[in-house]
């Protein structure tokens, strides 16, 4: 299982899911024993990242802070095939 190295920022206030994407970015969650972050992703890493091999572990950092994660959801519009937000729980 390979791993890779993502850049989280802080989510942009009153901005939906909708815009998010338009600006290329992913919306996701991080959640683990007393954590849950809703932060974003850089859109275009991410799905490189998870084309080339599902089962693919993330380190995402975060505010100086890194978190080894899995994907345990992705939500894909099927019609358009554009990734539309994910769920990532931490393991460590």
């Amino acid at each position: 299982m390979t791993t890779v190295k993502l850049e989280a920022k802080d989510r942009e206030q009153g901005l939906n899911p909708r815009q998010l994407r338009q600006k290329g970015l992913l919306p996701v969650t991080v959640y683990g024993k007393d954590l849950s972050l809703n932060i974003v992703l850089d859109t275009h890493a991410f799905k490189i990242a998870y084309a080339k091999d599902k089962e693919t572990s993330f380190e995402i950092d975060y505010n100086n802070k890194t978190y080894s994660t899995v994907t345990k959801n992705v939500q894909i519009n099927y019609a358009t095939s554009e990734i539309m937000s994910a769920e990532f729980a931490v393991v460590k």
